[in-house]
């Protein structure tokens, strides 16, 4: 019988994007990926099974829509990933998180508010879930990690391309504090289109969005009008001048909760960590905290 693994790497090999993988196995996932496997000819179950076994020397799995170990906040999304390949404690995925994202050419201030808000969010044990870019993405894991809380990377790649950078050398990169997840083809480089995607993922797994710094364009600026869309709670800083970053205007204007420090964060926090993990937060109550 053909393993799981070499099942889900079958199936991005036919149908080669994350989209294309969700249509053809709906929501029964498993099941539905070994029906599409077992048509296909032997040499696509070779070529799946040769880079199974390199994704099994690394220790990295996959989920599938469907199974008990499928995040269920994701299945809010109605583009749900029906395939995550996964390395670490896969059941962080599960545990309450705040999604965290702002740009990569971040300013000094930026990165001090990432730090403090991946450090609150990990003190009130909630997971941070970010992407794994420099800047924002890069201090809020950091800060999780370095705090001894939990963290979620959400690639922009195929899990292969997945290695620890040396800004993460000076903290404990301990596999059961971190769950690292992608949703494209193992072996797919980096490109824009995945990150504008990935970003869905992100804002999926988390029961709110913190966003820190985000341009009046961009993906992280895409990722909270797609959280507020969804009726996501989204928490966009606002500074204490006229440095507030454009897209966080706009967020703001858009139904964005403002938070101005940290005090008004952790109190924000209060309430999620009392929400039950796989209960929607109310984006009015939090307004109102």
């Amino acid at each position: 019988m053909i393993d799981d693994l070499t099942v889900a790497v079958a199936v991005f090999n036919r149908m080669r994007t994350p989209d294309k993988v969700a249509r053809a196995l709906g929501s029964r996932g498993l099941p539905a990926a070994r029906e599409l496997v077992e048509s296909l000819p032997e040499n696509e179950i070779s070529e799946a099974a040769l880079t199974s076994q390199k994704l099994k020397s690394r220790d990295i799995g996959a989920c599938f829509i469907g199974e008990s170990s499928y995040p269920r906040l994701l299945l809010a999304n109605r583009r749900a990933p029906a395939i995550l390949f996964t390395w670490g404690n896969q059941g962080l995925l599960s545990r309450p998180g705040l999604g965290m994202c702002g740009s990569r050419h971040v300013s000094a201030r930026g990165i001090a508010a990432a730090q403090a808000c991946g450090n609150e969010v990990a003190v009130h044990d909630l997971v941070v879930i970010s992407g794994y870019a420099r800047g924002v993405d890069t201090e809020t894991h950091l800060a999780a990690l370095g705090s001894g809380g939990c963290t979620v990377i959400v690639l922009a790649e195929g899990i292969l391309h997945f290695k620890q950078k040396r800004s993460f050398s000076g903290v404990d990169f301990d596999p059961s504090r971190i769950c690292v997840v992608s949703q494209f083809p193992p072996g797919q480089a980096w490109n824009v289109g995945a990150a504008m995607t990935r970003n869905r993922v992100i804002v999926g797994l988390g029961k709110a969005l913190v966003v820190i710094e985000a341009g009046e364009t961009g993906g992280t600026l895409n990722a909270g009008l797609e959280a507020l869309k969804v009726a996501k709670p989204v928490l966009a800083l606002e500074f204490s001048d006229d440095a507030t970053p454009e897209g966080n205007r706009i967020l703001h204007a858009a139904g964005a909760i403002p938070i101005r420090g940290r005090v008004e964060l952790a109190r924000v926090l209060d309430q999620v960590v009392q929400t039950p993990p796989q209960d929607p937060i109310d984006s009015e109550q939090l307004s109102l905290l």
